[in-house]
Order: structure tokens, then sequence, then C-alpha cells
């Protein structure tokens, strides 16, 4: 290229100016940006207020506001499936199942006592107790009969009369029935309740069983 056509292209290359509508779009964007990540990384953060457990809570307990914690929570669904802290909880909530210490609330955990489709069953029970029967364990129920049947008859063994049902409370002090070492108050879904109350009334033994590996 000849010395005459750089000095005619020179010109049009330009340092761009202070005013240039391009420089001050692109500006704007820039601050624009900063704006929006400065405010978007504290709320995801910081997420919204919710009620959570202080301790664990199985179905049929009132809740009360003594055993909530206010949560700053984010999920990837979202929070509206939680109860939120913005408010005080209402004081005629019961819980419809067990929510774990530390736990966020789900709406569809707590109602009305019409919505409860458990029943507390006290449950006698002879022998040792896994120390991981506690409130809110999950554990099964089984039958073990003492009555001998007729000689030609088949033995009966150990019969499942509750699977993976939630433990209200352990009792362990004095006043126990008669031959008992605990009696564990079990939460028995309504239609279980038939086959759980004629073992009870029936001639054998109740055994506990925890369910799921040790924590």
């Amino acid at each position: 290229m000849k010395a005459a056509d750089v000095r005619r292209l020179a010109p049009r290359i330009r340092k761009p100016s202070a005013k240039d509508p391009r420089l001050l779009a692109g500006c704007a964007l820039v601050a624009a940006s900063t704006c929006l990540g400065a405010w978007a990384v504290p709320a995801a953060l910081n997420g919204s207020p919710v009620w959570a457990a202080n301790g664990t809570l199985v179905a049929g307990e009132p809740l009360r506001r003594d055993q909530l914690t206010i949560v700053q929570a984010t999920t990837g669904g979202g929070n509206a499936r939680y109860m939120s802290a913005d408010t005080e909880p209402p004081s005629d909530l019961v819980m419809l199942r067990t929510v774990g210490a530390g736990e966020l609330i789900p709406l569809a955990a707590v109602g009305s006592h019409e919505e409860l489709e458990v029943r507390s069953v006290a449950v006698p029970v002879s022998g040792a107790l896994s120390s991981r029967v506690a409130k809110g364990a999950r554990v099964d129920v089984w039958f073990v009969p003492t009555s001998r049947p007729a000689s030609d008859a088949r033995p009966q063994g150990p019969e499942q009369i509750a699977r993976e049902v939630d433990v209200e409370q352990v009792d362990t002090a004095s006043g126990l029935a008669v031959g008992a070492s605990a009696t564990v108050h079990v939460l028995v879904p309504v239609g279980s309740l038939p086959k759980v109350l004629s073992a009870l009334a029936a001639d054998g033994n109740i055994t506990v069983v925890p369910v799921g590996a040790p924590q």
C-alpha cells in the first residue's frame, strides 16, 4: 500500500469520544449488570423467612410458637410449599406427619385435627428396647403369640401388625403394665387399628423394631 493511501485511511481510525453513543450504551449496560448482581447475590444467599422445627414434631402434636425458629431459606422449587415466617403460625394447627429437628415446616405437614389419618396407641413392650426407639423414630411393630395351638394346627409365628409407624413418645418410668419394660406410643394409621388392637388383647408379646440404618 502506498504512503498516500495510508494517509487517506489514517483519519478514519479515531479514538472513541466520551460522547460516543456506543460507549455510553456500553457503560450503561455494565453499570446495570453490576447493580443487578449486587442485588441478586445477597437475595439468593439470604432467601426468605420460613419456620423450622426446634425439635422433632410428630403427628397429632399441636404446633406451638416455642417449638419453632425462623430461618432464611432458599430452595430450588421456591419457598411457597413451606410455612412463611412473615406472620405468626396459626394457633389451631396440629402436625399431620413427623418433621425432624431443624427441618423446614412444609404446609402439607400441618392441618386440623379432622385431617389426622393416624391415632396414638400405647404398646407395652417386653424385654430390651433399642436406644434408637425414641420420639420421631420409625418402627415396625410385631406380635409374638405365646398361646399353644391345637396339636393338629400349624404353630403360629410372629406377625407384623404395623409397618413403618412413627413413635410419639417412649415411657420407661414406673407405672407401666405388669411384665412390660417400656410403653411405646406409636402413631397407627386408622386402617391398621383393628389388627393392632386385636394383638394387644391377645395372649402374646409385642416387639418394636427400628426401621432403617442407625444414624
